[in-house]
């Protein structure tokens, strides 16, 4: 079982575009601020820099509730000491996972209702639903909110959003029924602190404008 605030927050890395380059520093800062997820996707690395890396980020956490995982690596997430892995659509099959690291968090990334639904059935914990909102240098279309407030009511495991989510569109987010909010570039911003109140004010915002609220 799956548990966490909700929305939960995750900040997606991308230590390239992160001024200094200290992914481990950015994921302390981050826990303490509250983020309930740090996504370590770091696809360049070699396997045993990227099983460093990992480790640094999980010890960096190790304090707070804050959970690790891995981007489409179980192996390496293993190794590292990390909560879980996130698994990419054209990735490592979801339930093949499930049967050889059994102790992993499995979140699995989706592009459809239907590539939602199939993960479900093969035994992700919850599912990261995107891109929802444009997102700058992206040439992938948006999914839009109706596609994720209809895999919200579809799915029995939460459904996360990700692409273009920021203090902007996490109410809208929200209020489709997101269970959780994952970006990247409003983490890369030297006030991570006010990032995260920032995300969370305007989720809640979404949520006092739901049908369901």
């Amino acid at each position: 079982m799956v548990t966490a605030s909700e929305p939960s927050l995750m900040l997606v890395s991308d230590r390239r575009r992160l001024p200094g380059g200290d992914l481990p520093a950015l994921a302390a800062v981050a826990a303490a601020a509250g983020v309930d997820w740090i996504q370590v996707r770091e696809k360049d690395l070699s396997d045993g820099a990227l099983v460093r890396l990992a480790r640094a980020v999980a010890e960096a956490v190790a304090p707070t509730r804050t959970r690790v995982l891995v981007n489409g690596r179980p192996d390496v997430a293993e190794l590292a000491g990390a909560h879980g892995v996130q698994l990419p659509e054209e990735g490592l099959p979801v339930a093949e996972v499930r049967r050889c690291f059994p102790r992993l968090i499995l979140g699995a990334s989706r592009h459809s209702l239907d590539g939602a639904r199939r993960a479900e059935a093969e035994g992700a914990d919850f599912v990261l639903l995107g891109p929802v909102f444009a997102t700058p240098g992206k040439t992938q279309p948006p999914l839009g909110l109706g596609a994720l407030a209809e895999a919200a009511r579809a799915l029995r495991v939460p459904v996360h959003a990700i692409g273009g989510v920021s203090a902007e569109t996490a109410g809208a987010a929200r209020g489709a029924g997101a269970r959780g909010l994952a970006a990247i570039r409003p983490f890369l911003e030297r006030d991570v602190a006010g990032a995260v109140r920032a995300l969370r004010a305007a989720a809640a915002s979404g949520e006092a404008r739901s049908p369901s609220a």
